[in-house]
């Protein structure tokens, strides 16, 4: 047999047998090469803001070889969109026209409603650099319509920046300025940085042509610190280019000539970077034109092999390689018939087995949430004796220092019981479902807090604690006050328990105040036993310490280091690790804040404005099993002059009720018998009128509903904060009162 018919024959085979798995690997396989395309496309899209245009270029190139690789129109006309993109900022404008204008036409036909309305934005923009005002005018106002349309508020403030511009062109500042105004808001509540900068040295070259010349260089001021800030080398050069225009005008030509010059320094950076880009692209066509050339080879070669072939084909020997190739392409097909069967049969016996591990996965996963559940129930309980007995003992006049440990203690029990929360919902924590909270607090005060928790931690161990804060830094910011002291908590705990008579350091500075966010860097540093390189990689993982010995020596779950990598993981942070074995350890962070003056009042300050008087004789019944809980609640309403009655259960609460008259009625949830919630379900039906608050012990999250729906007032989560308690008890009585 030819040896050319040998080779179809097994090219065929192998055909056939590589069809039955290619189907299979298509499906996860498209969906890594969008993730890719996406990820290419995004940092180059950064690197042109920078600019770090020999980073753009490669990025677009990868991102459009995977493109037409895998004839993706979507992605290839985001890819051009992008190149588009970087000719602008190259200055070449007709490139940049002629790839919007097929990004454009590709998104037509895929109504690409979102993909359009950026393409149309950078379309106006880049005949508006052409001076094609109406083009630009048609193009702009077709961005509005979508954006306005979807509701695409990250596409607002570049719109009217764009917009802006082309006002400029067309020499309309006062226009212009209106539009950069309307885009300001939409951009700083997007973050778009490099688009406040540009909007601001466009807004001062407005504000120059109107002769507005000392607003003109405050307006260039914000745009260049933007641009030094995050390193914007083209608002820089513009911002130095905008200066020495102004002081022209105002006849200041020495200032006027130190910044041009710094100007001209800036741009030819620019023109080396936008040059090497160039040479690159050149490179980049060479190669198409050697795969052109071996393309062209390979068909020449393809060409002589068929001339050959057609001038040894005999009749005889074509007709018995027909037969041959016939019979060997029916055999093929039988045995690739045999092998998708079993194929076929392999996968339903997995996809059977995979049905019933995801079934035992979900019953593991329900059994784990139940146990959760009842577990958090009875951590809390006792946690609730524990703050409440030292809520009693503040109120008893306690000497100075015992004063102290009490504080100590109760805040101790509020850190435990954020502990206890995360402990229980690790896997929570780790899916990233924590919620992170956005309330107003003293960070200096939080910090002082947590120094003092473990204040006597250090002295046992003969350590120092040095702390320095910022005075710089604004007494109230806005974040997760809990957070961040269990953050603190487990790095300082940690470099305590690692050091003996040395010294930790606890710094905390502001690294930039733009607007109403601060940034501040977190270093807890210590000259401990410190932690070898090896040991580096899994100090962040679950249940991971040092080395065995150092667990022996030193005790600890291993879980403090996790949780803090977790808990800066969801504020969008980073916790980072210098150590060196024998010498000690520093661990820092960065996070953000929001500047926050709390215009509502907290329950500390609310419960300064209670009129206690309203509770005097007031008749509360308790509803409790736990004899302590009893206890506690009992003592802490009579000294308050009220009148408390106990149930041991929800039976009990019921006929108690129904014979004798309450002002209010303080309802646990979990006890023997009916339930807290079955129980005030019962009195319902006979009393609409009486305020029930739950004071329990279980897990809100999800469940306000049903206790609102079932006829519950109000609801005290234990262990509560004294303030809380008699906060939310005078706006019951008050509130009975004033319907009654």
């Amino acid at each position: 047999m030819p040896a050319q018919i040998k080779h179809f024959i097994i090219i065929t085979l192998l055909s056939c047998n590589f069809l039955v798995f290619s189907q299979t690997e298509n499906v996860t396989h498209n969906t890594s090469v969008k993730d890719s395309i996406e990820t290419y496309l995004t940092n180059a899209s950064n690197a042109i803001n920078i600019p770090q245009l020999e980073k753009a270029l490669y990025n677009i190139t990868m991102a459009n070889e995977l493109a037409l690789k895998h004839n993706n129109k979507t992605y290839r006309a985001k890819t051009n969109r992008v190149l588009a993109e970087l000719y602008f900022m190259l200055g070449d404008f007709i490139s940049a026209e002629e790839r919007i204008i097929n990004a454009i036409k590709i998104q037509r036909k895929e109504n690409d409603q979102i993909a359009l309305a950026n393409s149309y934005n950078i379309y106006g923009a880049i005949k508006t650099k052409l001076k094609d005002f109406n083009t630009a005018k048609k193009h702009l106002g077709q961005a509005f319509s979508l954006i306005t349309d979807n509701n695409l508020k990250k596409l607002e403030g570049p719109l009217k920046l764009n917009l802006g511009l082309l006002a400029l062109a067309m020499d309309q500042p006062n226009i212009a300025i209106k539009h950069f105004n309307s885009g300001l808001p939409s951009i700083n509540s997007q973050d778009q940085f490099y688009y406040k900068a540009k909007l601001y040295t466009n807004k001062a070259r407005a504000q120059m042509d109107l002769n507005l010349l000392d607003e003109s260089i405050g307006t260039n001021d914000l745009a260049m610190q933007i641009g030094k800030q995050m390193r914007y080398l083209e608002i820089q050069s513009e911002g130095y280019e905008l200066y020495s225009q102004i002081y022209e005008s105002k006849k200041d030509y020495q200032n006027s000539l130190k910044n041009l010059r710094i100007h001209q320094q800036f741009n030819d950076s620019l023109f080396n970077i936008s040059q090497e880009i160039i040479a690159q692209d050149a490179r980049a066509k060479l190669n198409m034109d050697e795969d052109k050339v071996i393309i062209e080879e390979l068909t020449e070669e393809n060409k002589q092999q068929q001339k050959s072939l057609k001038l040894g084909r005999l009749t005889t020997i074509l007709s018995i390689a027909l037969i041959t190739i016939l019979s060997l392409l029916t055999l093929s097909l039988y045995k690739n018939n045999n092998l998708r069967a079993r194929a076929n049969e392999l996968l339903q016996n997995k996809n059977t087995e995979l049905i019933l591990a995801k079934e035992n996965a979900e019953r593991a996963s329900e059994a784990k949430v139940q146990f959760l559940s009842t577990i958090t129930h009875e951590l809390r309980t006792p946690l609730y004796a524990v703050t409440g007995l030292t809520h009693l003992l503040l109120e008893e006049s306690p000497t100075p220092n015992q004063k102290e440990h009490l504080n100590s203690l109760k805040f101790s029990g509020e850190y435990l019981l954020s502990l206890i929360n995360n402990i229980l919902d690790l896997n929570k924590l780790e899916a990233k479902k924590v919620e992170i909270e956005n309330t107003s607090f003293n960070l200096q005060k939080r910090i002082n807090d947590v120094l003092i928790a473990l204040g006597k931690s250090a002295n046992d161990r003969n350590n120092k604690l040095h702390y320095t804060f910022d005075k710089t830094i604004p007494p109230k910011l806005k974040g997760d006050p809990l957070k961040i002291s269990q953050i603190l908590i487990n790095l300082i705990g940690n470099s305590i328990k690692f050091t003996q008579n040395g010294d930790i350091w606890i710094n905390v500075k502001m690294i930039n105040h733009i607007d109403n966010k601060v940034f501040l860097n977190f270093e807890i540093k210590d000259n401990g036993v410190g932690i070898s390189d090896k040991k580096q990689q899994s100090i962040f993982e679950n249940f991971t310490q040092g080395s065995v010995q150092i667990n022996r020596k030193f005790g600890g779950t291993g879980l403090g280091l996790s949780i803090v990598k977790n808990l800066l993981s969801l504020m969008d942070s980073e916790i980072k690790l210098e150590s060196q074995l024998g010498l000690g350890s520093k661990f820092h962070f960065d996070l953000r804040f929001e500047v926050f003056k709390d215009p509502s009042t907290n329950y500390q300050e609310e419960a300064k404005l209670i009129d206690y008087e309203i509770m005097v004789d007031k008749r509360v019944l308790v509803v409790e099993d736990n004899k302590i809980n009893q206890l506690i609640t009992r003592k802490i309403l009579e000294k308050n002059k009220m009148i408390c009655d106990v149930a041991d259960n929800g039976d009990i609460a019921v006929n108690k009720a129904k014979n004798d008259t309450f002002d209010l009625i303080l309802m646990d949830i979990h006890m023997p018998g009916i339930s807290g919630i079955e129980a005030t379900r019962q009195i319902r039906q006979f009393n609409t009128e009486i305020p029930i608050v739950a004071l329990t012990a279980v897990t809100l999250d999800d469940n306000l509903d049903e206790f609102y729906n079932n006829g519950f007032n109000d609801i005290i989560p234990k262990p509560y904060k004294t303030e809380e308690f008699f906060t939310k008890l005078h706006k019951a009585f008050f509130k009975k009162e004033t319907t009654s």
